[in-house]
């Protein structure tokens, strides 16, 4: 029983951690559908060594821009 309870403990503590990585802050105040700020993003991003992961439409028709740097994110969506 007691085995059962310190598995419980550590799978808690695991997905509590996990929770806490998980939290991403997202820029939205920027018009993602202007190709000039979505340049001048890409190019202020590389200049400060960050690398464009992903670059998609979401569900709501918003398109999305994630850059990585190491393991940080920086997730923009257009406003």
């Amino acid at each position: 029983m007691m085995k059962k309870l310190q598995l419980l403990f550590v799978a808690m503590m695991l997905l509590f951690a996990i929770d806490v990585k998980a939290d991403d802050t997202i820029n939205s105040n920027l018009n993602l559908n202007n190709p000039d700020v979505r340049k001048c993003l890409m190019e202020a991003s590389k200049s400060e060594g960050w690398k464009l992961a992903a670059l998609y439409y979401n569900a709501d028709e918003k398109l999305v821009m994630i850059f990585e740097k190491g393991n940080n994110n920086k997730t923009y969506m257009s406003k």
